[in-house]
């Protein structure tokens, strides 16, 4: 007599993701959100799409055009998406006696500020001057468990929801059981089937190993990527500051002076010769005429011989 069961069966949706399997943050930095003249640039075509990216500098450069004695004010600035304000403002003031031409190279902290709550970005300019050279660079990171159900391994991750589903086995064929099965191959199909199990068990072995030791490498390769950029902009910065302290020392200071008139006067209006260059020229003839003269008498005296 057949039992009639119930099999549960789990029903899972996993979420898959385009840019990486691994748990472990990613850190990058984007290319110059200035691409035009117009000093102005939206976010959505600058920092990635990925839903857990945070921003966490801003780091800017550009090149003063002004006249010395002006007074003009340049704003770097993000507004806020939700459209009250500034997310992010920096303002730097050029003030009477700077130069043009002059180059400011800054890097911004803003901690980690979520992707989303960035609005469009822009440079202001306020005063008689303008800016050239112009770089805006946002460095981001990218938490993968910002959706805690991208992996098992991340924080406040749920089991999925199992729906149960009742199946009555007789309903279903099964080939033991068929009559035209001649029965010296039930042993046969009972190995194949434990034989093609530990395969499956094996490969999914293999894929886990795989899966582990590739985000073990790409996390190691993310924490020193940021680890050299994040040097690599503490050198910048030290290297501005020094730039700037050195130029502070310099100032711009008039010399008073005026045209020298000559003091040497000439009686007649010729100038003598030197009495001290004759004799030196007459001294260097007599000795050259008496070299040559000792010459022709050594020649005489080895010709007699």
């Amino acid at each position: 007599m057949l039992k009639k069961l119930l099999l549960s069966l789990a029903v899972v949706c996993w979420p898959s993701y385009s840019y990486s399997e691994s748990i472990a943050p990613y850190y990058g930095y984007t290319g110059n959100a200035i691409t035009d003249q117009s000093l102005a640039w939206s976010m959505g075509n600058v920092v990635p799409e990925a839903p857990g990216t945070d921003i966490e500098n801003i780091i800017y450069s550009y090149r003063i055009d002004k006249e010395t004695g002006d007074l003009v004010k340049v704003s770097i600035y993000n507004k806020n998406a939700d459209g009250t304000g500034y997310i992010f403002r920096e303002t730097d003031e050029w003030r009477p006696g700077s130069l043009s031409g002059t180059q400011i190279n800054k890097v911004v902290p803003l901690g980690r500020i979520h992707k989303d709550q960035f609005g469009d970005g822009g440079i202001d300019i306020d005063g008689p001057g303008s800016v050239y050279d112009t770089s805006v660079v946002y460095t981001y990171r990218i938490d993968p468990c910002y959706n805690p159900q991208f992996d098992p391994n991340c924080p406040g991750y749920e089991i999925p929801s199992v729906a149960l589903i009742q199946i009555n086995l007789d309903d279903l064929y099964n080939v033991m059981n068929d009559e035209n099965v001649d029965l010296d191959r039930k042993t046969a199909l009972e190995q194949n089937e434990e034989n093609i199990d530990e395969a499956e068990r094996k490969k999914k072995e293999e894929e886990e190993e795989r899966k582990r030791k590739y985000r073990l490498e790409k996390s190691m390769s993310a924490t020193d990527a940021a680890a050299l950029f994040a040097e690599t902009q503490r050198i910048a910065q030290m290297t501005n500051i020094m730039d700037a302290a050195i130029a502070d020392q310099y100032l711009g200071v008039d010399i008073p002076g005026g045209e020298y008139q000559d003091t040497i006067q000439l009686a007649d209006g010729n100038l003598p010769d030197s009495r001290n260059g004759l004799r030196n020229g007459l001294a260097q003839q007599l000795l050259h005429q008496q070299m040559v003269r000792s010459q022709y008498t050594t020649n005489n005296l080895t010709g007699d011989q």
